[in-house]
């Protein structure tokens, strides 16, 4: 690589006081050339812990060009959210005529040599819209948390071989993936220019869905590159919180990107899917967030809100829905304990795939 394209780093810090030592470990021994590269750290305040501000002061900021690339800290006033937050570091990025951004996890941190092959997919194949680094388990560092993801044609993402063994499959070095997880992803910051920062509606989860979608449906492949590596301290069960966003999100989606005869041939297994969700919440005990995500779709507010989405999405609009669906499956596959349950994997995905495989050819618009 003879010329260095100039790449900011979004660090979304969320108490980040237990992962940042092993992010600045990760950052000094970057083999990308540091002075092409701005680390930009946004800090959200935590409802307990507040803002990391004062230790980032005390032990990164003296890092600055020096060990470590050029540090800017933006510190919020309020919690933005996980989309909220990064729009902060993208414009912040746009504004001063950085070509890449990339956006780092709180709770990881990348390998060395991780960003020179992003940056080479990029400048290879101007049709990529984003680039996810293959995403480890850490401490369990030779299991991967995802290869990239899948999406379910009803609306629900997952990590592919997560807690699989990397060196039981084999990658190829570059590959296309339904979606790309925020947590370690380059894009183009012309993309973004062009076709607007993340959804800050969002707030939390669905939304690297939603991007990837968005560069899909305008034409760009969302790829991953398996020799970048990012080292993940993954945990799914954090608060229950997350599935009001997950339920939501996971609608606001479908009705965004979708064509109406295509969610048309969906409604039938949606409606059944329903019924097993709401059965799962209530054993698993978030009914109540469930149930909040229905109020919140008999609102016309949210209505009006989402349609305006809607209308934004099928005007950039450039590939078709059975375009669009080649790399969806039709069946959840969750590696999670917590998750899992034997009428799933021996009812329910027996029969969303089966009628997946007969509806997947009637969508030919």
């Amino acid at each position: 690589m003879n010329q260095f394209p100039k790449v900011a780093i979004v660090y979304l810090s969320f108490h980040c006081e237990p992962y940042i030592d092993d992010v600045v470990s990760a950052l000094k021994k970057m083999t990308y050339p540091k002075d092409k590269v701005e680390f930009v750290v946004v800090d959200n305040p935590h409802p307990i812990h507040g803002l990391s501000v004062r230790y980032l002061e005390e032990n990164v900021m003296s890092l600055s060009g020096n060990e470590l690339p050029h540090i800017t800290l933006l510190p919020q006033k309020e919690n933005l959210g996980f989309s909220g937050g990064n729009n902060v570091g993208i414009k912040w990025a746009l504004d001063n005529g950085f070509d890449y951004i990339y956006f780092h996890n709180n709770d990881g941190f990348v390998a060395a040599n991780f960003l020179e092959p992003l940056i080479d997919v990029m400048e290879k194949d101007k049709t990529v819209g984003a680039v996810q680094s293959l995403l480890m388990l850490y401490p369990e560092t030779d299991s991967l948390n995802s290869s990239g993801n899948s999406f379910h044609y009803l609306g629900l993402g997952f990590c592919n071989n997560l807690r699989v063994k990397k060196d039981n499959i084999k990658l190829e070095k570059v590959y296309e993936t339904s979606y790309s997880s925020g947590a370690a992803v380059l894009m183009r910051s012309d993309l973004l220019r062009q076709y607007g920062l993340w959804d800050h509606d969002f707030f939390m989860y669905h939304e690297d869905i939603e991007y990837s979608f968005r560069l899909k449906i305008a034409g760009y492949k969302i790829m991953v590159a398996s020799d970048s590596l990012f080292f993940h301290k993954y945990s799914f069960g954090r608060n229950q919180i997350k599935f009001y966003y997950i339920e939501r999100n996971r609608l606001g989606v479908m009705l965004m990107f979708f064509k109406w005869p295509t969610l048309l041939v969906f409604l039938p297994m949606g409606l059944i899917l329903e019924v097993g969700l709401l059965l799962f919440a209530a054993k698993q005990g978030w009914v109540k967030e469930k149930l909040k995500a229905y109020a919140y779709w008999f609102k016309l507010s949210s209505w009006k809100l989402w349609l305006k989405k809607r209308t934004y999405i099928q005007s950039i609009r450039k590939i078709s829905d059975k375009e669009m669906i080649k790399t969806f499956v039709g069946k959840v596959e969750f590696n999670e304990a917590s998750i899992k349950n034997p009428i799933l994997d021996n009812i329910a995905n027996p029969l969303m795939d089966f009628y997946w495989k007969v509806v997947k050819y009637i969508i030919i618009w």
